[in-house]
């Protein structure tokens, strides 16, 4: 299958074009620089110059394609402004996309975060937040899932809190930045908040599996670890970078705060038994091991 990637160059999608192409297929990458075309290029991928913002750029990459998946964001978290400009950049180029693909039953693999389900574990079956800072995330991917009455093949595949690789990556990469620069390893409120995770090396095998079997409008949760407390996380940083762990007041983290406080645990039963996915790389409290002081 030819796979039109969006992303393919950050953690997780340099992972997700490696998997892709260890298994057959061929990719079409985005890439909106010419550092990024050359590590597509260099990965093994065809790259297709243009952002998401490029929307006929985005309409040509899925007239070459097979299939697509979706993995490309801003990842602006400096204010709610800037954070508010990448989430409806991403919303019009998941439609643009989406539209292309109308009528043609090709598969459509786009990403969201797994859902906030208040006093429990959530799973697959749970809606996406569609209010707060990254409600309009959660309604652009319900569109998508929408398609699936359209002719569309579109699956999600939602990402926990932190995805790793080699100690990098995800909330816990930016608790880990931000220690650095503050001189202390922090958590909000008392840390016993608990957030999902996954090495991107297992979350790229499920992308892949959602785009070759995964049936229309399903979701689809890419999480090995349930609910890592955050003052463990915490502890790992503070430990590896030589720093004193303590609690911080949640607006350090700016518009992410009310996120970063809110204990959001969550299952991939269902992800697992369905299409067979098991996680086999480090977990993240190991992973985090590989921070260098």
């Amino acid at each position: 299958m030819r796979v039109f990637v969006t992303g393919g160059t950050g953690l997780i999608g340099s992972a997700v074009v490696a998997e892709l192409l260890g298994n057959g297929h061929t990719v079409l990458a985005l890439a909106r620089s010419d550092t990024s075309a050359l590590v597509a290029e260099a990965a093994g991928a065809e790259p297709l110059r243009g952002g998401l913002a490029d929307l006929d750029i985005l309409r040509a990459g899925v007239a070459r394609a097979d299939g697509v998946i979706h993995l490309a964001f801003a990842n602006d978290f400096s204010s709610p402004d800037a954070l508010a400009k990448a989430v409806a950049e991403e919303g019009a180029a998941l439609a643009t996309l989406g539209e292309e693909l109308v009528g043609s039953d090709r598969p459509f693999v786009t990403v969201s975060g797994t859902p906030y389900a208040p006093g429990r574990v959530s799973t697959e079956a749970d809606p996406l937040p569609t209010d707060g800072p990254v409600g309009g995330r959660g309604r652009a991917v319900t569109a998508v899932l929408g398609l699936a009455a359209r002719g569309v093949r579109s699956t999600a595949v939602r990402m926990p809190r932190t995805v790793h690789n080699q100690g990098t990556g995800g909330f816990a990469g930016l608790l880990t930045g931000i220690a650095r620069q503050a001189g202390v390893s922090g958590y909000p409120g008392d840390g016993a908040q608990r957030w999902p995770a996954v090495h991107a090396l297992d979350a790229a095998v499920l992308f892949r599996l959602a785009l070759e079997e995964a049936p229309a409008g399903t979701s689809w949760h890419a999480v090995a670890d349930e609910g890592d407390k955050v003052r463990d996380i915490a502890a790992v940083i503070g430990r590896r970078l030589g720093l004193p762990v303590e609690s911080v007041p949640s607006e350090t983290y700016g518009p992410l705060g009310p996120i970063f406080a809110t204990d959001q645990p969550s299952s991939s039963t269902h992800t697992r038994r369905a299409l067979g996915w098991e996680p086999k790389h480090p977990r993240l409290l190991e992973d985090l091991e590989n921070i260098q002081p």
